[in-house]
């Protein structure tokens, strides 16, 4: 049997730039949405809550279908989901641009573009859990650093675009771009390197390595009645409901305790430009000292954030804060993904991770408005700040709670 010639360029970096490119599209115009909440607001006087609101039912229903599409990624492979649910991203931000009213605009961003988040995370990150297992934690915090990426370019061309060409001008341009990409990048996906008929290990090892074998994955099934996994699926909740309530209210958190418009948005950004530092070297330290070791510092770093920022009330003190959570925020979403494939394997990768980011989109979706809430009613987000560090230190305790199975292997 001949041997089959190596490629230039490994396929495996091919699939790299796919995941990265995929997270920063999807989740940098995800992001994006905020930078209309005021052309929004002056156009139909909705309300920020109203508004918001549409964000949350987007970011529930990605994780409900995630479920699917992880499901049909294990059997199927990433390609057609992808494509599908670029579609589905690409029509749900383009008919924003000709809403008039408010069910128009939970239908069109809630369910359409809901859909079309669904694969952004379940597909990224089991197509590079299949196709990486010696630096798997590495690569994955090459990828989501695509998220961080996408969470800084976004929002500025989206303003760009507003305030050259109207905010439904925007809306076309970006969904129909982001579309078109998603829908190209889909064709170059493979689930794993036998799906692509390729050796299990090309000219570059490092760079293609093989997935686990099918003797080491815990079957779907019986992963279901693990559990471990269902320790991750609550603490997946806890922490994103923790997170999502900061990068949703450190803006105006900012502003009420006197800190100008600027630097409050500068805040904002920080903590985006520090998550990517933190997936990086989650990344590095997951291949180190593996998934588990590396999750509990990254929660006690977040510990000791949430515990500084109820004692920052300048500037300076908040952008410490942004620094610190920054590294964990970047650090826990990177974890998620090895942390599955480290318990249960790859073979219902895709599924597994479903189940367990659907979860953390129900904490996201709840976190933000329990927040405001709270807020309303004691005119302060001290109590909620409290309350984020308790879940903290539960989630530490799950953590430190979520042992190996032993009978995989």
């Amino acid at each position: 049997m001949s041997k089959p010639r190596a490629e230039k360029i490994p396929y495996g970096r091919i699939i790299a730039a796919a995941c990265f490119s995929i997270q920063a599209i999807g989740i940098g115009i995800y992001v994006a949405f905020g930078v209309f909440f005021n052309p929004l607001m002056s156009e139909f006087g909705w309300s920020r809550a109203v508004i918001s609101g549409a964000s949350s039912v987007a970011f529930f229903v990605m994780g409900l279908f995630g479920i699917v599409v992880g499901r049909f990624n294990d059997r199927f492979g990433p390609r057609i989901q992808m494509t599908v649910t670029a579609i589905f991203l690409g029509l749900g931000y383009g008919l924003m641009s000709r809403i008039t009213s408010v069910w128009q605009l939970y239908l069109f961003y809630g369910l359409f573009f809901g859909i079309g988040l669904s694969s952004i995370d379940v597909i990224a990150l089991t197509t590079i859990t299949r196709w990486f297992s010696r630096n798997r934690g590495m690569m994955t915090g090459i990828v989501k650093v695509g998220t961080g990426a996408g969470q800084f370019l976004m929002p500025l061309v989206a303003g760009t675009l507003i305030s050259r060409f109207g905010w439904r001008n925007a809306y076309v341009i970006i969904g129909s771009i982001a579309m078109v990409l998603l829908i190209l990048i889909a064709q170059l996906l493979k689930r794993d390197p036998i799906q692509r008929g390729r050796p299990m290990a090309e000219n570059n090892p490092s760079l293609v390595a093989t997935p686990d074998l099918e003797g080491k994955s815990i079957p779907f099934k019986t992963a279901l009645r693990t559990r471990q996994l269902w320790i991750l699926c609550i603490l997946n909740l806890t922490l994103v409901f923790c997170m999502m309530i900061i990068i949703v209210h450190i803006v105006p958190h900012a502003r009420d305790i006197g800190i100008p418009a600027p630097l409050a948005t500068a805040v904002l950004s920080t903590i985006g430009g520090i998550s990517m530092l933190g997936r990086v070297v989650i990344g590095l330290s997951i291949d180190r000292i593996g998934c588990r070791k590396a999750a509990l510092g990254c929660l006690l770093v977040l510990i000791v954030g949430l515990l500084w920022i109820q004692l920052a009330d300048e500037p300076w003190m908040l952008f410490l804060f942004a620094g610190i959570y920054g590294l964990a925020h970047g650090a826990f979403f990177t974890a998620i993904s090895p942390i599955v494939a480290e318990l249960f394997g790859v073979d219902s990768h895709g599924a597994l991770l479903g189940i367990v980011v659907f979860f953390g989109t129900v904490g996201g979706s709840c976190g933000p408005t329990l927040a405001g809430y709270i807020f309303d009613r004691t005119g302060s987000y001290m109590p909620t700040f409290w309350i984020i560090t308790v879940m903290s230190v539960i989630g530490l305790g799950l953590m430190f709670s979520l042992k190996p199975i032993q009978s995989r292997g």
